[in-house]
């Protein structure tokens, strides 16, 4: 069982299909499977919901509905509103980042509700009562509106992140050690000069820019293999005219 089962999304009062499939779409993004809709009054454009969540129309058909937004939040111990709005109960507000490992320790051991608004109105002064936290996403101050799917990915991305679970891809090839590196490059110098790219009394000076690009981006030892082969066929291109070999 993932830390994330124990954290529940809540929509309050959404207004639109395609918002609500979305959202779920960013959820099975980043793991989280549960999501309460709260007083929801949707246009009823449920197969736009469905066609927006594409494969996470599971998340979507297990939603629970609630009447409130206290019924929805009634059993966690953590409820975490989001607004946008500043003022005297707001001032307390944190950014996803900064409270994503809390809510994560929180959530080891209780059920934590992240709660989105209406997309015109979002949370009332009442529901923000309820909650334990407040979140905010930093935005440019020139607009700070933020659509619903997308605050609900932001948030959720910081969550997922804070986990640890992601692990990044590791390079395959091993790096290319020195000797390799300065072979490669004696192969290009050797290519370059025959295939007239630079002059002889101009090598010294032009692979130094080669070997200053070589170190920047040549890092692994299919980097280097590649680049021989390339330096190679030069070379055969430059002994046979551009001509393919004969069988």
């Amino acid at each position: 069982m993932s830390v994330l089962d124990n954290i529940k999304i809540v929509l309050v009062g959404t207004l639109y299909c395609g918002n609500l499939g979305q959202v779920c779409r960013a959820m099975a993004n980043m793991g989280l499977k549960n999501l309460a809709l709260a007083a929801p009054n949707l246009d009823g454009d449920w197969e736009l919901a469905e066609r927006f969540a594409v494969h996470a129309q599971d998340v979507l058909r297990n939603r629970v509905e609630f009447s409130s937004f206290r019924d929805a939040v009634a059993e966690c111990a953590v409820v975490v509103g989001t607004t946008v709005r500043s003022g005297l109960y707001r001032q307390h507000v944190k950014t996803p980042r900064e409270l994503a490992p809390a809510l994560l320790e929180m959530a080891a051991h209780g059920k934590v509700a992240v709660a989105f608004g209406r997309e015109d109105k979002g949370l009332t002064n009442e529901e923000i009562a309820c909650c334990t936290h407040l979140l905010r996403i930093p935005v440019d101050t020139g607009y700070e509106s933020i659509n619903l799917s997308q605050a609900v990915l932001l948030c959720a991305y910081e969550l997922f992140s804070a986990t640890g679970e992601y692990q990044p891809p590791i390079e395959k090839s091993d790096p290319a050690v020195a000797a390799r590196k300065l072979q490669l490059t004696d192969m290009w110098r050797n290519m370059l000069l025959e295939i007239g790219f630079m002059k002889e009394d101009k090598a010294d000076h032009m692979m130094q820019g080669i070997q200053r690009i070589f170190s920047r981006g040549v890092y692994s030892d299919d980097d280097v293999s590649i680049l021989m082969g390339v330096a190679r066929q030069g070379q055969w291109a430059a002994a046979n005219g551009g001509k393919e070999p004969k069988d």
